[in-house]
């Protein structure tokens, strides 16, 4: 059949170039839709080249957005640890500052216990005295009963006045902790009413000041004058203001503020900083200008946190400071506005051993020293009273050791006196009886023994017969 088919193709010439015609217009539409199909095969190889070239930003983008987010976690991580620490601090302070409330307690129940020992023992020591000079005055005459008496009374008074001072020391020592006590619960109470009010004032102030800088250190150093008049610190005692210091290169520096703290150490606030950027944020209306006004602002704080650092007061002479100094914000807002907008900047100042307070934070910050002071005093009111009771207590021990050789000085004292009288009125031929054997023999005397002395004189047998023949003679006469 195909060969019939090829033979009449053949056999027919117009058939012939009619599909040859065919052909070639096949060939041609096979040829246009092979170019059309390269066209779009080269389109979409453009196309994914571009979208792979738009991933691979895309990626580079997310890369460096991470990095970023990592590194905010970082920073986040490192102020948690801060955090954590700085509320670990304020534990173990106040477990501290309990700590030597119980022990302060038990001083000075300790103490009240040794008086009410000492008060109890001076009742029975007084008892004992008093039934001890009754002995005395009934057994001696009077003269020796006064001198006795005049002698323990110079025993016991300075004994009694030191009692009495030691009593009136524990009374001012509890008293002064109750005072103490009720001063510093109004205090905590008047702290959020004087923050506010601090507060409105500052904000009132900056507004005033249009940027004078002399002005503004003037209105600082009162902020701060006033934050620490409510800090319970006395001027001139626990901080100076204005003191004069050379460091080691002999340079002469002025800090404004210098608190002292117990065992000799100091404590440095700087109150300097310029707050013309911040009143220029406050004031423009434009936000562009707000917002490299805020920048200068930043800029300002840490200027001045890079030169205090500079100055290094820890190196100052006739001070001991701690490594770090405070630098003060009079206007909270200003130091709200400067951290929120460089979250970096407590950092820096921290690595450069500056911390950056406002009027709340270094309140609080004296408040607590100014608690330490009094812990301080009364610890050292408790040391004064341990020791005046070691005093006391010494003192006590050398009275009952004096009163002990007086009372062995007594019974020898009276075994030496009743010696003497045995000798004087007992046994035979004892003195007093022969004595008063003159008297009766006719011997003239000026004044006769005593009677009582006399019947207690034993009288002798030859006395007796003695007696009786003389008698008897007189009657024959």
């Amino acid at each position: 059949m195909p060969e019939a088919i090829t033979r009449w193709i053949v056999a027919s010439p117009e058939l012939m170039a009619g599909l040859m015609g065919v052909l070639a217009l096949l060939i041609v539409l096979l040829a246009a839709f092979l170019m059309r199909s390269a066209r779009k095969a080269d389109a979409w190889q453009n196309r994914a080249f571009d979208a792979e070239t738009r991933v691979a930003g895309l990626e580079s983008d997310v890369g460096g957005k991470r990095q970023w987010i990592e590194q905010l976690e970082g920073e986040r991580k490192s102020l948690q640890t801060r955090i954590e620490d700085l509320s670990g601090e304020l534990h173990r302070v106040r477990v501290r500052l309990r700590e030597q409330e119980v022990a302060l307690d038990r001083e000075r129940r300790s103490a009240a216990e040794k008086l009410e020992l000492l008060e109890r023992n001076r009742d029975a020591l007084k008892q004992e005295f008093e039934n001890l000079a009754n002995r005395i005055f009934d057994q001696k005459n009077e003269r020796f009963t006064q001198q006795t008496r005049t002698s323990l009374d110079s025993l016991l008074n300075p004994f009694r006045d030191q009692l009495q001072d030691f009593r009136k020391r524990v009374e001012d020592v509890y008293t002064t902790e109750t005072r103490d006590r009720q001063a510093l619960r109004s205090e905590i109470k008047s702290l959020q009413e004087l923050n506010r009010q601090i507060t409105e004032e500052a904000a009132n102030l900056t507004k005033a000041l249009k940027g004078d800088k002399k002005i503004q250190g003037n209105w600082g150093e009162l902020i701060l004058e006033r934050v620490l008049e409510k800090s319970g610190l006395r001027k001139g005692v626990e901080y100076e203001t204005q003191g004069s210091y050379r460091d080691g290169d002999h340079q002469l520096l002025r800090p404004d503020v210098v608190v002292h703290l117990p065992d000799n150490r100091n404590l440095i606030v700087d109150s300097k900083v310029s707050l013309l950027a911040y009143q220029q944020w406050v004031n423009e209306e434009d936000e562009n200008a707000r917002a490299d006004a805020l920048k200068q602002h930043v800029e300002a704080v840490r200027n001045h946190i890079r030169t205090l650092s500079e100055k290094d007061y820890s190196q100052l002479h006739g001070l001991h400071s701690p490594d770090f100094v405070l630098l003060f914000m009079p206007i909270e807002p200003a130091f709200v506005a400067a951290f929120q907008q460089d979250e970096n900047l407590f950092a820096e100042a921290f690595e450069r051993k500056i911390i950056v307070v406002t009027p709340t934070t270094l309140l609080a910050t004296l408040r607590t020293i100014e608690n330490i002071w009094r812990y301080e005093r009364q610890s050292q009111n408790a040391r004064r009273i341990a020791d005046r009771a070691s005093a006391v207590y010494d003192k006590l021990r050398v009275f009952v050791e004096a009163m002990e050789r007086l009372g062995s000085q007594l019974q020898t004292a009276q075994g030496s006196y009743d010696s003497a009288m045995s000798t004087l009125t007992r046994g035979r031929g004892n003195l007093i009886s022969q004595a008063n054997r003159f008297v009766e023999l006719g011997v003239r005397v000026k004044k006769e023994l005593p009677r009582g002395i006399l019947e207690q004189a034993e009288v002798d047998a030859e006395d007796t017969e003695m007696e009786a023949a003389m008698n008897a003679d007189n009657q024959q006469e």
